[in-house]
């Protein structure tokens, strides 16, 4: 069995795993292996078990990344995957029990996702968010394009309102495992004030990154580092 540990690239809400293709290709060239999981969306505790069964199904150790509301995924999903080694949250949430993902986003000021922002449509009773296509940039991807953030726009993947509004139950993982964290300082999704209260609690290894919410597309060079760098102090 390999010491050095494969990285496991959890993405976020409105997005898919396309975002961290520029993480991977860095951390391939480094000699990494990848699995970036596809994350569900549909609420806490069952992405979580997505997570962790893809987690436990790798040989050997992980350090297991999470972008915006994967980190709270990450944060339970840790704790039923004995082979996680290290924490990475990019841009990221990181709950204590009884918290939520929203609770956290609107902890301090700045976040610029809510009623006017988003649009509520319904699957199964179940309400699902989507960010409206026009506030898209200036809510998550402001480092970015318009041409960029027209596609991404258009193209993400809604997110089940009860994922975002769910309490983690038990103790988080960043309690027992070392974690990261990459603050993004201009992000209005989840306020970077939000970020670094939730990342110096966890007593996480920081890194400040002048980046919007979607840190790992604009600055993955950045972000594909910070996860070696928990990759190299964990082997």
């Amino acid at each position: 069995m390999s010491t050095t540990p494969t990285i496991v690239l959890v993405h976020g809400a409105f997005g898919d795993s396309s975002m961290w293709r520029g993480v991977v290709a860095k951390l391939q060239k480094q000699g990494y292996d990848v699995v970036a999981a596809a994350n569900p969306l549909r609420g806490l505790e069952s992405d979580a078990q997505y997570v962790a069964t893809v987690t436990k199904a790798v040989d050997g150790p992980v350090v297991l990344v999470g972008h915006s509301y994967a980190g709270a995924v990450i944060t339970c999903a840790a704790r039923e995957a004995s082979n996680v080694d290290a924490l990475v949250y990019v841009a990221a949430f990181q709950p204590d029990e009884g918290e939520s993902a929203l609770e956290n986003a609107f902890r301090f000021p700045g976040a610029k996702m809510g009623p006017d922002t988003t649009t509520v449509t319904e699957y199964d009773g179940e309400p699902e968010l989507r960010i409206l296509p026009q506030h898209y940039q200036d809510v998550i991807a402001g480092d970015l394009p318009a041409e960029t953030t027209d596609v991404l726009a258009v193209t993400q993947r809604p997110v089940r309102q009860q994922a975002l509004t769910a309490e983690l139950s038990g103790q988080p993982a960043w309690r027992t495992l070392p974690s990261w964290a990459l603050i993004a300082t201009h992000d209005n999704a989840i306020p970077a004030q939000a970020q670094e209260f939730m990342a110096e609690r966890a007593g996480s290894h920081i890194v400040r990154a002048e980046a919007s919410h979607a840190a790992s597309i604009s600055q993955p060079d950045t972000v594909a580092d910070l996860i070696i760098e928990a990759a190299k102090a964990t082997r």
